[in-house]
């Protein structure tokens, strides 16, 4: 009969379920009132005097066992269920992560970086708050310069020395300043400029600028390169340079790409001439190269600068440039399908 009992509480050790029903059953098997544990006890009378000591150990050490393992059961369902109360099942598979995007601005200006590199130009950066000398001295615009007037700029706290950037030009002079011929770079970034705020203009927008710097470079390496982004970019390969004047440049073009009049839309953003304007160029001032510390004599070159907000406008038929800035999720997510 010992033998029996020791039977069953090897038993109890190996039992486990994580059913209510299972363990309420498990319960009448050996506490219940006809279970188990009250048979034994009610055999209790039968057993030989010299052996009721050890069948009466037996018996309680089979009660205690029963016990432990019917509260360890119900404390590990209990921890169980609610677990899932607070988690939900975590058999389910997970909710899916939604998926963001790239800004339109990020995705024109990677293309752009893209476009530049396959031609050896390397990216530089600077700070989008300059002093004087970067900002306008050094690309020939010196105090009380008229053309100073064609960028209405931000001071900082009302010191003349102190700007936010009206253009990306400053990062090109400290890289002139800090590199040696042959430069080939491009410059990307946001600049300022106190405008009115508009469909159509914005007091702080992107530009990226390139600037290439070596020997004999001329007007015509100046064109096609231009010809070949306008070409990688736009798919349009048709270009003209106009005449016109920038203080750092001397000779100075703003570059138009034959856009087309095949749709209304065409026609309504070139004005109906079918060009589009989309920069500026020209070549680099011997002032510029000897306020850097380059020789004119030895060495020439090209600068050029395009509007980021602008293309991203034309590419991806963007009517308001605010919508650029405002970080509306629901404009943003047009953009998931983009490089």
């Amino acid at each position: 009969m010992i033998d029996k009992i020791k039977e069953h509480i090897a038993e109890i050790a190996l039992f486990t379920t994580d059913s209510k029903e299972a363990i309420e059953d498990f319960r009448i098997k050996y506490l219940g009132k006809k279970g188990l544990l009250n048979e034994f006890f009610g055999a209790f009378k039968n057993i030989p005097n010299d052996q009721k000591k050890e069948f009466g150990q037996a018996i309680n050490e089979l009660k205690t066992v029963a016990t432990d393992k019917i509260n360890s059961l119900k404390e590990a369902l209990e921890t169980t269920t609610e677990e899932k109360g607070v988690y939900g099942d975590l058999t389910r598979p997970g909710e899916p992560f939604e998926l963001g995007s790239r800004h339109p601005i990020s995705i024109v200006t990677n293309q752009i970086i893209d476009i530049f590199s396959r031609i050896g130009f390397n990216v530089s950066e600077g700070p989008e708050i300059e002093d004087d000398w970067h900002n306008f001295t050094a690309l020939n615009l010196p105090e009380y310069h008229p053309a100073r007037d064609m960028q209405d700029t931000f001071f900082i706290q009302k010191n003349p020395d102190l700007l936010l950037r009206t253009h990306t030009s400053s990062v090109q002079v400290r890289y002139m300043e800090n590199n040696k011929p042959p430069i080939r770079t491009i410059s990307p970034g946001r600049v300022y400029r106190n405008e009115a705020i508009s469909a159509r203009s914005h007091c702080f927008f992107h530009q990226i600028e390139g600037l290439y710097i070596d020997k004999n470079v001329s007007f015509a390496d100046l064109k096609q390169t231009l010809q070949f982004f306008t070409t990688e970019l736009f798919g349009k390969s048709k270009i003209r340079l106009r005449p016109s004047y920038f203080p750092f440049t001397e000779p100075s073009a703003e570059v138009d790409v034959y856009w087309g009049l095949e749709t209304e839309a065409d026609h309504r953003i070139t004005k109906g001439t079918g060009w589009l304007e989309i920069g500026g160029c020209g070549m680099v001032d011997p002032n510029v190269l000897i306020n850097c510390k380059i020789d004119p004599e030895e060495y020439s070159g090209f600068a050029f600068g395009v509007g980021i907000d602008r293309i991203a406008m034309l590419l991806h038929q963007i009517t308001d440039i605010r919508l650029l800035s405002e970080n509306d999720v629901r404009f943003l997510e047009q953009f998931k399908s983009a490089l």
